[in-house]
């Protein structure tokens, strides 16, 4: 059988622990039979992006710009324990936060149904799209651990040499103080990678934030989400029949936990990191969630949402096989390979990646899958696999189809 072409190359970057393993089986056993791969490699292994003092994760957001598509795999995000596990020279940043401010983005995350799979809420009967912004806040914050008392501030600069300066606290002893900020401009992207991505699939918007407390900060998001939308949308979600909906992030989780879904909720950037992962876990794992950077110049990283799977990796160091799930890693593949191929006028590439989407959910609707879904399944999983053999049904289904 001819391999399918890639007429460019797609930015790979490399990850951590068991997804890293299991990035490999799926390219090996997946994706390799079918298609000549034609990708920029970048290691994001954490030894490595301390190596480099995070050089390789910049480079690998430029290639993401240059090549317009990236697919990367989960990565770990260093502390003190991590520091000592793998012996950094320092903290590292989050290469998913400098890759984000890079691309200026902002990030799509939406769970993947399947039919024999029910999650805890009920109510929910189509999926909840979460539009996570993906520039500032604490991503880019900047904290001191005061040692006594004193007087905190918040002083800002311009270029004019003018200050405006408040007090924070008076602070009577020891404790902790953080800097956060955003860009209009910032805000001005997400609001338009929300309403054209809402146009695009086809449902309303929601936004929550907590403007009755953050009156300046979360203020401004409220302010430009309505100008941006009234200015550029009003008229498109009224034709296609769709709304836009403000409320506080309170009040947003409660109405989405009642809701049926169908939504696309858009959120600040911790907030949509907390509630992507609440919405993943109530429809049955982190691992069957898709999620993709949409820049406003229309560059695209595909990712798995959660993280590296460290318990499991120290059993796989082992020896044992691992019922590790890899679907968020199959699609973040797919995801990339089906733009690349819509990009470049490719649709056999787009096809394929299409068939292994398909060939995916099929093996779990057949009964075979991980056992992080075997206890939501209805009827009962018939077999609960390994990661390995997991992928090699997977496979057994691609060249059937």
């Amino acid at each position: 059988m001819n391999k399918i072409q890639m007429k460019n190359a797609v930015a790979e970057l490399d990850g951590d622990e068991m997804t890293r393993v299991l990035w490999q089986v799926i390219k090996d056993k997946l994706l390799a039979p079918y298609v000549e791969l034609n990708t920029e490699y970048y290691d994001l292994g954490l030894k490595n992006r301390d190596n480099t003092d995070d050089k390789i994760t910049y480079d690998a957001a430029a290639a993401i710009k240059r090549l317009g598509v990236g697919v990367k795999c989960a990565t770990i995000t260093s502390n003190t324990a991590r520091m000592d596990e793998y012996k950094l020279t320092h903290l590292t940043p989050s290469p998913n936060g400098i890759i984000r401010a890079e691309l200026d983005g902002t990030v799509f995350r939406t769970p993947i149904f399947v039919g024999n799979l029910h999650g805890t809420v009920s109510c929910w009967k189509k999926p909840i799209i979460l539009g996570r912004h993906a520039y500032g806040d604490v991503y880019k914050n900047c904290e001191i651990r005061t040692p006594g008392a004193g007087k905190a501030e918040l002083v800002f600069t311009g270029t004019d040499g003018k200050e405006i300066r408040k007090t924070i606290m008076e602070m009577k002893g020891p404790g902790i103080i953080q800097g956060i900020h955003n860009l209009d401009g910032s805000i001005e992207n997400f609001a338009d990678c929300c309403f054209t991505y809402a146009l695009d699939q086809k449902v309303p918007v929601w936004f929550g934030a907590k403007d009755t407390i953050s009156k300046t900060y979360d203020g401004q998001f409220k302010t430009i989400f309505q100008n941006v939308f009234d200015a550029k949308y009003k008229t498109a979600f009224e034709t296609a029949g769709l709304s836009y909906f403000y409320t506080l992030i309170d009040d947003a989780v409660a109405r989405i936990m009642r809701s049926e879904g169908g939504m696309l909720w858009a959120c600040k950037n911790y907030d949509g990191d907390v509630m992507s992962d609440m919405i993943a876990s109530a429809c049955g794992s982190l691992a069957m969630m898709t999620s993709v950077l949409v820049s406003p110049g229309g560059v695209f990283e595909y990712e798995a949402s959660h993280g590296t799977v460290q318990k499991h990796y120290y059993r796989y160091l082992k020896g044992e096989r691992t019922s590790t799930n890899p679907v968020a890693l199959i699609f973040a593949w797919t995801g990339a390979l089906a733009k690349r191929g819509e990009l470049d006028n490719t649709p056999e590439l787009s096809e394929f990646a299409k068939r292994l989407e398909k060939a995916t959910l099929r093996t779990i609707e057949e009964g075979d899958m991980t056992g992080d879904i075997a206890h939501i399944a209805e009827p009962a999983a018939k077999h609960v696999l390994d990661s390995w053999q997991f992928i090699d049904a997977i496979g057994s289904r691609l060249e059937a189809l």
